[in-house]
């Protein structure tokens, strides 16, 4: 689960198991970020979010979670709005190798390979 700004930068990161649903995955990447982000008002979320997370964000973030759904009568691709942001964020971890294949035996070591590659692309954004 990764919670990424606008800009792309992440913020949030949690990797679990793959038999965590996403709103509980989402729940654990949350919860270390209340209270330290206060001028957060919204956050976008795919369908799979759907449902009681809405309202627990709310209860305890004081945040909108915003559904970003597709719409009904779409075929095919199309882009959706706000969601293309994390993908290009996902885009540019994987310009890093390590994270292309998921090596990794320890969820910790995932999250720090991520970091490590966020990092990368912040400085390089900061040296131009």
């Amino acid at each position: 689960m990764t919670l990424v700004d606008t800009e792309g930068f992440i913020h949030g990161l949690r990797v679990h198991e793959a038999s965590i649903q996403d709103p509980s995955g989402a729940k654990l990447a949350l919860w270390p970020l209340r209270g330290k982000m206060p001028r957060l008002l919204k956050i976008w979320a795919d369908q799979g979010f759907a449902g009681r997370l809405v309202d627990w964000v709310q209860q305890w973030f004081n945040v909108t979670l915003e559904i970003v759904k597709k719409p009904q009568d779409q075929k095919g691709f199309q882009l959706l709005p706000k969601r293309w942001i994390v993908e290009r964020s996902f885009a540019w971890m994987l310009d890093d190798r390590r994270l292309v294949v998921d090596y990794e035996r320890c969820p910790k070591s995932s999250e720090g390979f991520i970091f490590t590659s966020a990092l990368h692309h912040m400085l390089r954004r900061l040296a131009r």
